[in-house]
């Protein structure tokens, strides 16, 4: 049986008091300070019986790992939030672990997933434990889905969100093409001030974590061809290639379609999809050859990129990556939590995603308590737009259309300095 560390000790003492008194519990435990062990222990300790551990599909075998590691006395169950519908009521699960909870925090309208976790709670009468290591990344309002499936969750009173808002949020208006938009991100402080008696907060400085995190920029040329079509879809919002078209004819399809072709890659109007420049993937191989890395990637074509440059020496699955020299690669959104990169020499980001969670969420897959240099490198293209979306991401701001906008009429600037410099 495994020996928890003194602080996990602690929040396991803490943790089972404010469960036994509440019926939920919210461990927002950054990560790699060991949520699920801790999470584990203290179903053991108020003498569960079934616990169902929902998670993402990537970490399922880690929990196993815990569980063997931990030899808990109860029955545990573990599946990722895309199976939900295949859960069985048979037996009763006195507890439901919610694994990376942040991920039930949609607003104004719940998300499927969240509905799905609301009506098992409902059916199990279960007592309920929330992990997640950014409970509220991107906005105080993303609280309330996480817990509103919870009879004694403190804002109770609260029929749906909009009445949570009304108490809450302070709702703001945005006019898009001509159309006034609610907008429910501003919540209030006080979201978090109520969920203090519920909530075991800590990090990793308090658990004693030593890493030092170093981010690094890297700059790649793009394809003069990739540069020529996205000034073309800038001025024109439609690229026109052989028996398919590139339609960017909203701002937020311009936006994406940008983002995509900087980095080499392209998806059409039919859905089919193609490389335009390797030089992102190549330039990655070159550079970090003899290293063993972990590569984060956004579009599908990406990947395939990768894996023409770097042949046999990369895979996609964590046992090859944990058992041999290869390299791996990871979409960004699907392999942000709930995985250890720990063997990985450094992170290598082949794109940047839009979302300020998958940039807090996958800078720390290689932390470990034990570790003490972590490396990170971002590999832009000189002429897109990765730069303004990773300034907003660290500030724990998505990067939106309004950003976008903005930062449009620099990018065309700067191109148009460019051709002058070359003509």
């Amino acid at each position: 049986m495994i020996e928890l560390r003194p602080y996990q000790k602690k929040i396991v003492h803490d943790g089972t008091q404010i469960i036994s008194r509440y019926g939920f519990l919210y461990l927002a435990m950054e990560v790699r300070t060991g949520k699920t062990l801790t999470s584990l222990s203290i179903c053991t300790k108020i003498n569960a019986i079934n616990v169902l551990f929902i998670t993402k599909k990537k970490a399922i075998s880690s929990i196993e790992e815990d569980m063997d590691k931990l030899k808990g006395p109860f029955k545990l169950h573990v599946i990722n939030y895309e199976s939900l519908h295949k859960v069985t009521h048979e037996g009763i699960y006195d507890v439901i672990v919610l694994d990376e909870a942040h991920c039930l925090g949609a607003f104004p309208k719940e998300n499927k997933r969240c509905k799905q976790v609301q009506r098992l709670i409902n059916i199990h009468n279960s007592r309920v434990i929330l992990l997640s290591g950014t409970p509220t990344p991107e906005s105080y309002s993303q609280m309330y889905h996480q817990v509103c499936g919870i009879s004694s969750n403190p804002f109770s009173f609260c029929k749906n969100f909009y009445q949570f808002a009304k108490n809450y949020v302070n709702v703001k208006y945005r006019i898009i093409n001509g159309f006034r938009i609610n907008d429910w991100s501003d919540g209030s402080p006080a979201i978090l001030e109520k969920m203090k008696p519920y909530t075991i907060a800590y990090t990793q400085k308090e658990a004693g974590f030593k890493v030092q995190t170093n981010e690094e920029i890297l700059y790649v040329d793009i394809c003069p061809e990739v540069t020529q079509m996205i000034k073309t879809l800038t001025k024109d919002k439609i690229l026109k290639g052989t028996g398919d078209v590139v339609l960017a004819d909203t701002p937020v399809k311009l936006m994406i379609k940008t983002h995509q072709m900087s980095s080499g890659t392209v998806k059409f109007e039919s859905g089919n999809s193609m490389i335009l420049c390797y030089k992102k993937a190549r330039y990655i191989r070159k550079k970090f050859e003899g290293k063993k890395i972990a590569i984060f990637y956004k579009f599908k074509e990406e990947l395939n990129a990768l894996k023409e440059e770097f042949g046999d020496l990369l895979c996609e699955t964590l046992e090859t990556f944990n058992s041999t020299p290869r390299s791996i690669a990871l979409q960004i959104v699907s392999g942000r939590e709930g995985i250890s990169l720990r063997k990985a020499e450094a992170l290598v980001y082949y794109n940047i995603d839009f979302s300020a969670t998958s940039y807090w969420q996958s800078r720390d897959r290689m932390t470990t308590k034990d570790r003490l240099y972590n490396k990170i490198y971002w590999i832009f293209s000189k002429t897109g737009i990765e730069q303004q979306i990773y300034k907003a991401v660290v500030k724990k701001k998505d990067y939106t259309l309004n950003h976008f906008r903005k930062d449009l009429v620099t990018l065309a600037n700067d191109r148009a300095e460019d051709t002058s410099q070359v003509n």
